[in-house]
C-alpha cells in the first residue's frame, strides 16, 4: 500500500479544526440566543402577565456561566481578550517572545489549578448527588463548564505556546481598544465629513 500525500494528514487536521471551530461558535451562539429568548420571555411574563417563572433566573444564571466560560478560550482564538501590553510593545521581537511565553505558562499554571480545583469540587458534587434549586438538573453537571471551559482554554494556550516557541507568533494577540475606538469613529463619519477636523 502506497504512503498516503503528505498534504492529506494537514487537509484532515485542517479539516477536524473547522469543524471544532464552528461547533464551538454554535454552541456559543446557541448559548446567547437562549439567554436573551428566555430573559426576554421572563420579562413578558413577569411585567405583561404578571407572573413569573421560576426557573428562569436559574437556569439564566447558568446559560450566562456556560457562556463565559465557553467564551474565555474562543477569545483567544479571535483576539478579544484585553490585555495590558504598553510595556511589552516596545520590547524587540524576541524578548516580546520571552516574556509571551512566561505569560503563557503562568495561565497554564492558572488553568492547572481551576482544573485541579473544579474537578475536586465537581467530584464532591457527585458524591453528594445533589440538583440546582428550580431545576431537576444535578448540580455536578450544571458545574462540569468548569473542567470544560478550562479544558478548552488550556488547549487554547498550549496552541499559542507551541506557535511561541517555533517562532510563528510574537505573543497573545490582544484587542487593541484604541485602535478600535479611532477605527469605528472613523466609520461612522458622516460622508461629507473626511476631510473635516473640527
Amino acid at each position: 500500500m502506497p504512503p498516503l500525500p503528505a498534504t492529506s494528514k494537514g487537509g484532515v487536521l485542517a479539516r477536524i479544526r473547522n469543524v471544532f471551530a464552528a461547533l464551538e461558535e454554535g454552541i456559543i451562539s446557541l448559548l446567547l440566543a437562549s439567554m436573551t429568548l428566555l430573559v426576554f420571555v421572563e420579562v413578558v411574563f413577569r411585567f405583561v402577565l404578571h407572573q413569573g417563572i421560576a426557573w428562569a433566573q436559574e437556569l439564566t444564571l447558568l446559560l450566562s456561566g456556560w457562556m463565559v466560560l465557553f467564551g474565555v478560550s474562543y477569545g483567544i482564538k479571535v483576539g478579544s481578550h484585553i490585555g495590558v501590553d504598553a510595556l511589552v510593545k516596545i520590547l524587540p521581537p524576541k524578548a516580546r517572545r520571552m516574556v509571551s511565553v512566561v505569560a503563557v505558562v503562568l495561565c497554564l499554571a492558572y488553568c492547572g489549578l481551576f482544573l485541579v480545583g473544579g474537578w475536586a469540587y465537581i467530584a464532591k458534587l457527585m458524591r453528594v448527588n445533589v440538583y440546582l434549586e428550580d431545576l431537576p438538573i444535578p448540580k455536578w453537571v450544571a458545574s462540569s463548564i468548569i473542567l470544560i471551559g478550562m479544558g478548552l482554554l488550556a488547549l487554547r494556550l498550549v496552541g499559542l505556546l507551541a506557535a511561541l516557541v517555533r517562532g510563528e507568533a510574537e505573543g497573545f494577540q490582544l484587542l487593541d481598544e484604541a485602535k478600535e475606538s479611532v477605527y469605528l469613529a472613523h466609520e461612522e463619519k458622516p460622508a461629507g465629513l473626511e476631510g473635516d477636523d473640527e
